[in-house]
């Protein structure tokens, strides 16, 4: 990444994290500016990772226990509460009677889909201090490592389904 401009706090200081405490932090601050953005929706995290992962795909239910890393019986809450607010629908799979997939509704969708440009937004003013290059390749690195970890755990990040 190119040097931190003269005057910028890290020019100033002459200090580096390392990458262990930068990604902490930065995954602290992350998360911090998730909470407030998601709460105006009057979401939580754990919502929110579900209404996420159901953008692009329309998972059973043991899939999306899996995707969100939780057991049956607490995705099946999370649904059920998604589900009362109109935001999830279940319906019947069309491969196997016994189970039933998940997707959003419109308002669902319209919810992810204004949290996540807000959110986006504050993301990238966080990252304007950041040359486009630095960005791109910030954004590059971090793709590299998420999609391997995720296909090692058998996740497709891309999936469509």
């Amino acid at each position: 990444m190119t040097q931190a401009p003269s005057g910028s706090a890290a020019s100033d200081h002459g200090r580096r994290l390392s990458t262990v405490d930068g990604l902490a932090q930065l995954s602290f601050l992350i998360q911090r500016t998730l909470e407030r953005r998601v709460a105006e929706h009057d979401l939580s995290l754990i919502q929110t990772r579900l209404l996420g992962v159901l953008r692009d795909r329309q998972p059973t239910m043991n899939a999306l226990a899996r995707l969100l890393d939780l057991d049956k019986s607490s995705v099946t809450g999370l649904v059920d509460r998604a589900e009362r607010r109109g935001l999830v629908v279940r319906v019947p799979s069309t491969q196997d009677r016994r189970s039933f997939t998940v997707s959003l509704t419109p308002e669902g969708r319209s919810l992810v889909t204004e949290a996540a440009a807000g959110f986006e937004a504050d993301v990238a003013a966080m990252l304007d201090v950041l040359p486009l290059a630095d960005r791109d390749a910030l954004s590059a690195l971090i793709s590299q490592v998420l999609v391997t970890h995720a296909a090692q755990h058998g996740v497709d990040l891309f999936a469509t389904d």
